[in-house]
């Protein structure tokens, strides 16, 4: 399971940032836990948007070293940013990927 986050948000964030810099902290920018998936379910979704069956084999083992699952929590960039939060969904990240591969490929 991780989050993901559309570039547009980041820039957005690094933005805000820049403007209003606040020494020493760190954030963990993702996209958080509405904007979550595991992979297979990113499988499934890609291949709903793009009508193509993924291949993939699906092996019973945790990765070494790997996080198991993986969601940033956005609260605390809320708070030191307020005018800050995700515009772009999953769905909408997703369909803007596969848009760009289409475009990409002709």
């Amino acid at each position: 399971m991780r989050d993901n986050i559309h570039s547009h948000d980041v820039v957005q964030f690094m933005r805000r940032f820049i403007a209003a810099p606040r020494q020493g902290e760190v954030y963990n920018l993702g996209g958080g836990r509405a904007n979550s998936v595991s992979i297979i379910e990113a499988f499934d979704l890609i291949a709903a948007i793009s009508a193509k069956k993924m291949n993939y084999e699906y092996v019973d083992q945790n990765r070494s070293g790997d996080h198991i699952c993986y969601i940033s929590n956005l609260d605390k960039m809320k708070a030191h940013y307020p005018g800050w939060s995700i515009t772009k969904d999953l769905k909408t990240t997703f369909v803007e990927i596969h848009a760009a591969w289409v475009k990409r490929k002709s």
